[in-house]
This record gives structure tokens, C-alpha cells and sequence, in this order.
């Protein structure tokens, strides 16, 4: 496998041949690209030699593609354009310019938090583009690790991965209790977490929500009672459905008390100890001035009462 030096220096034999080509002459291709004829034909014999055969016709009226340098052109001007494109947007990231900003969130936190940030962000960088993935925690982190986000608006859930990314607290918010419609509570304006004692809760899996299930029996056990999950499921609508059908809870952020599920009411909890952490990650090594300015927007939209 070709080194990258040994990589650009092929791409720089093959832009100087379209160069030769377009001109039709090696000397006027030479002084367009500021080298030496010598300098240019040694990298035309070079580039031939590894193709394995003759790429130009050498004419009374100058140099012209033989079939195979024809080839060579239709094959590789499209990948010489790309490699310039892919090396013009690195260079803009690098200097914190990337005109691409890719997005992670929790669908049921947009609302609250995401689409106003958003809204804030386009007035100062509107041609920024975004590209948006509605996406569980655990999915997010998983697309940080493999550089597909750039900033990932998580929740409590990312405390898991703080450590690997930079990482904000947005705010620390109130916590609910999803119950069924029928719940002897669900009629309360609020309840504490001691009048859940003894009940059944849903949880959901770890590798879906990380730390989810760790953080409602630590708030349980802060009320002085055991925790006990009766079924562990995958995503918030099976938790929501599970609610209903064993007449179970489950603890949520605050936020949850403005949507709306099926058959579902949301409860506050009272305790001032409930509380729920959002937390907002981004890539360490520089992120644009568009994603530094969606980091402090979130901040701001999070302050608002």
C-alpha cells in the first residue's frame, strides 16, 4: 500500500499531466505550473512507467493523449477533483471552518432544547450546513468514536463517555414519574419518591441508554428503598408501552411532562435530589466556530426558565 507521500505525489503526476493536456504543450503546462520543462517531462516518464504504457503523442503542433492517456483522464479527473475538494474541507476544519456541522440528539429533547439552539445558531451562521441524527445515546457515542458527529446533545447518558470528548453540563433538570393513566397517583400534582416505594419499575437497556438504569436506582435508594425492575427493554416507546401494560413506572427527565404518550401520564417528582444532568459532548481536536457557537447557544436556550 502506497504511502501518503507517495500518494500525493502520484496525484501531483497525474494533475500535471491534465495540465499538459489542457495546454497541449509541455512548455506552456510547465510555466503554468511554475516548474522546469525538464522537471515536467521527468514526471510525465515517471507517471508512464507506472501505468505501463505511453500517455501522450508527441506532434509537430505539440502533445496530444494517446488512447491509454485518454483513459488515464476519464478514469482519474474525477478523483483528482474529489481529492482537492476532501483536502480544501480538511483545511477549513482544521482552521475551524468546516462548513458541515453533524449533529446527534435525543428525539424526545429536540424540542425543548435542539430546535431553539438551532434557530439561535442559523442567525449568525446561515450557511452552515447541518446535518441532524436523531440517534439513542448509545448510538451517538458510537458515532463520536467513529468521527460521524460532531456534537452529540445526549443527556445523562453521557457521563459514560465524558472522558473521550470534551463535554458540557447544560443544566440539571427535574425528574417524572411516567406511570399509567389509571395510576393512583397519576391524578397527584406531584409525589415524592418515597410514595413509589414497593412499586414496579421498567428499565431500559444499557447498551441502549448507558448508565440509565444505574441512575434511577441510585435516586430510589437515596428514598431508602430497594430498587426493582420487573422487565429491562429496548427504547423509550417499549419502556412507555411496558408502563401501561404491567403497571409500572419508570423515571424520565422533567422535559417529558410537555409530551405526549398513549395512555401515559408524567408526574414531578417533588425531591429536590431528583435530578437528571443533560449533557451535551463534542470531538476533541477542534471543533468549527459553527460548533462552538451550537455548544453556547444550548447553554443559553438551557438557561431559559
Amino acid at each position: 500500500m502506497p504511502d501518503v507521500h507517495s500518494l500525493t505525489d502520484m496525484i501531483d503526476r497525474i494533475r500535471a499531466l491534465l495540465t499538459v493536456i489542457e495546454e497541449g504543450s509541455v512548455n506552456r503546462a510547465a510555466v503554468r505550473l511554475r516548474i522546469t520543462q525538464p522537471a515536467l517531462s521527468r514526471q510525465m516518464k515517471t507517471l508512464e512507467h507506472e501505468v505501463g504504457g505511453r500517455l501522450l503523442e508527441r506532434e509537430s503542433s505539440g502533445v496530444k493523449p494517446t488512447g491509454l492517456g485518454h483513459a488515464l483522464v476519464k478514469a482519474m479527473r474525477p478523483l483528482v477533483k474529489n481529492y482537492d475538494n476532501v483536502m480544501s474541507d480538511l483545511r477549513r476544519q482544521a482552521r475551524g471552518e468546516r462548513s458541515e456541522l453533524r449533529v446527534g440528539y435525543l428525539g424526545s429533547a429536540a424540542q425543548r432544547f435542539l430546535t431553539p439552539a438551532l434557530a439561535l445558531l442559523r442567525k449568525s451562521y446561515p450557511a452552515t450546513r447541518l446535518k441532524l441524527h436523531d440517534l439513542s445515546p448509545r448510538e451517538q457515542i458510537a458515532a463520536l468514536r467513529s468521527g460521524e458527529l460532531d456534537v452529540a446533545l445526549i443527556g445523562q447518558e453521557g457521563a459514560a463517555a465524558a472522558r473521550e470528548f470534551h463535554s458540557a453540563k447544560l443544566c440539571s433538570l427535574g425528574v417524572c414519574a411516567a406511570m399509567s393513566d389509571d395510576d393512583r397517583l397519576a391524578a397527584k400534582k406531584s409525589i415524592t419518591l418515597n410514595e413509589l416505594e414497593g412499586r414496579d419499575f421498567i428499565g431500559i437497556d444499557e447498551d441502549e441508554m448507558p448508565g440509565r438504569n444505574r441512575w434511577m436506582t441510585a435516586l430510589r435508594k437515596t428514598a431508602g428503598f430497594k430498587p426493582r425492575f420487573v422487565a429491562v427493554v429496548d427504547g423509550l416507546t417499549n419502556v412507555m408501552s411496558h408502563v401501561v401494560s404491567e403497571s409500572a413506572v419508570t423515571l424520565v427527565p422533567a422535559y417529558f411532562t410537555k409530551s405526549s404518550h398513549p395512555g401515559v401520564t408524567f408526574v414531578p417528582i417533588g425531591d429536590a435530589r431528583a435530578k437528571w444532568d443533560f449533557i451535551v459532548l463534542w470531538q476533541k481536536g477542534g471543533l468549527s466556530a459553527a460548533g462552538r457557537a451550537l455548544v453556547g447557544t444550548l447553554k443559553q436556550v438551557a438557561d431559559d426558565p
